[in-house]
Parts: structure tokens; C-alpha cells; sequence
């Protein structure tokens, strides 16, 4: 395995869980990534950002429709294109995916991030890189997005005593990520339920994370031990940064989002 100086490579999630989609049943289309918005599909748009920031080319796609690399091997806009196949999960894909490029580091997104801008992206690269951790995870908290957009529907964790929310960014700096990544991968079904989460951690890691007074930072230490390596996060400026597509009403928000910047 190696940690390369000034190359990031990126990998996007453009896989799906099985099951019946009402974003795709409501948009008449094969893949979530396909999904148009002001005329440009989702993907297209994370692809946009990511070949504005500092990453490095060839961006990796995991999990792609057949319909989505046909479409996208007839276009040069976004630079090389490297895919590999999905897993179980998101957390398996991850696993399968950086075990396959075996260099570091790499930036890990999704298809389904279309308010996703360079600035962001290079925002948290920064700060992950500075912080030295093995594994950054960008969260925003709910102060900031509800700020800008109140009628937001977010998931929110309790951490430390914030609430804050996922950003679907995250940068493996080092090999030893794979070890929070495995975690991940046992405790995915668990993932909208934070106790049961923290129960992996067993009885004593839990209550230490429970426990009235824990800062955020400690939090983050707890986890890092638990897991063998360090993880730290990145607390994003950017209220659209936490602000992804899993439901019809957040693609209704993204879309008034990207209209308005257009009329900017």
C-alpha cells in the first residue's frame, strides 16, 4: 500500500440499495445518478466538482449503471473515468474499492451530492490533510444548516454535545482507515440508529460516549481507539454540503437550491 505526496484519487458511490426507488420511479429513470437536475444528472454534476478541485485523474466510480458508463464513455467532460463494481453496501463497496487502488490518499463521495462544489471539496481536503488523521469524516451542524434552510430534512447525531449531520465526504488518508471502514461494515444496518451504534462499541465505550460532559472531541478519541486508528472530523461551513438526495422532497430542495444559483 502506498500514500502517494500530492496525488488524491477520488472514488464516487454511484451504487444503490435494492428495492423499489421513489425518486427513480417519480424521475422515470434506471439509475439515482441519472436523476436531472436543470438539465444535468446528479453524477454529472459531482463529476463537475471533482475535476474543478484538487483531485487527481482518473476519478473512480463504483457501482455505475451499464446505462450511465455508456452515456458517460461518450463524453470527455470529466477526464479519465475508472469503475469498479459495487458491494453488498455502501461500507463493502468502500472496503472493496480501496483494498483495489491500494494507494492513498483518497476522497470518498456519492452520486447523490449534487449541491457539491470545488470550494467544498477543497475546503475539507485541506483540513483533512492538516489534521493528520487517518480517516476524516465531514459532518455540518444543525446550527448551520438550519440557518440557511430551515425546511431541510436532515438525519441529525447527537456528538459530544452537538448535533450534526453526515456530508457524504470522507478522506482514507492511510491504509489503517480500512480498519474504520470494516467497522462500518458490520455496524451498516445500524446506521439510523446511533445507540445501537454506540453499542459496538460494548458497555464501557458506550457509556463513556453516553456520559453527561463528553466533548465532541472526546467522542472522536473514544472512536479512534475502538477502531485502531485515528479518525477526526471535519465540520463543514457549507450548509449544502450536508444536503444530499435520499428522498422526493430533497430533490425538490436541491432543485430550488441550483435555480437560484443560476439567477446569482
Amino acid at each position: 500500500m502506498s500514500i502517494s505526496g500530492g496525488d488524491i484519487k477520488a472514488l464516487v458511490l454511484a451504487g444503490e440499495r435494492g428495492g423499489p426507488s421513489a425518486l427513480r420511479e417519480a424521475e422515470d429513470v434506471a439509475s439515482k445518478a441519472e436523476i436531472k437536475i436543470d438539465g444535468i444528472a446528479m453524477l454529472d454534476r459531482v463529476l463537475g466538482a471533482l475535476s474543478e478541485s484538487r483531485i487527481t485523474a482518473p476519478c473512480h466510480i463504483a457501482g455505475a449503471h451499464p446505462l450511465t458508463r455508456e452515456r458517460l464513455a461518450s463524453s470527455a467532460a470529466y477526464g479519465d473515468l475508472v469503475y469498479l463494481p459495487a458491494g453488498d453496501g455502501p461500507a463493502s463497496t468502500v472496503l472493496s474499492c480501496l483494498e483495489s487502488l491500494d494507494r492513498y490518499p483518497v476522497l470518498i463521495t456519492t452520486c447523490d451530492h449534487p449541491l457539491l462544489t470545488p470550494e467544498m471539496i477543497d475546503s475539507f481536503i485541506d483540513a483533512s490533510l492538516a489534521s493528520g488523521a487517518d480517516l476524516t469524516v465531514g459532518l455540518a451542524s444543525k446550527t448551520v444548516i438550519e440557518a440557511a434552510y430551515p425546511q431541510a430534512s436532515r438525519t441529525y447525531f447527537p456528538v459530544g454535545g452537538r448535533k450534526v449531520s453526515g456530508c457524504n465526504l470522507f478522506l482514507a488518508r492511510t491504509p489503517a482507515a480500512l480498519n474504520a471502514v470494516r467497522f462500518w461494515r458490520e455496524a451498516e444496518a445500524d446506521r439510523k440508529h446511533p445507540v445501537r451504534i454506540a453499542r459496538r462499541f460494548g458497555l464501557i465505550g458506550m457509556l463513556r460516549i453516553l456520559r453527561p460532559g463528553m466533548n465532541f472531541d472526546g467522542v472522536f478519541r473514544i472512536l479512534s481507539q475502538r477502531l485502531d486508528c485515528t479518525v477526526r472530523p471535519v465540520m463543514m461551513p457549507f450548509a449544502e454540503a450536508a444536503i444530499d438526495v435520499d428522498k422526493p422532497e430533497d430533490l425538490s430542495l436541491v432543485r430550488t437550491i441550483i435555480r437560484a444559483r443560476t439567477l446569482e
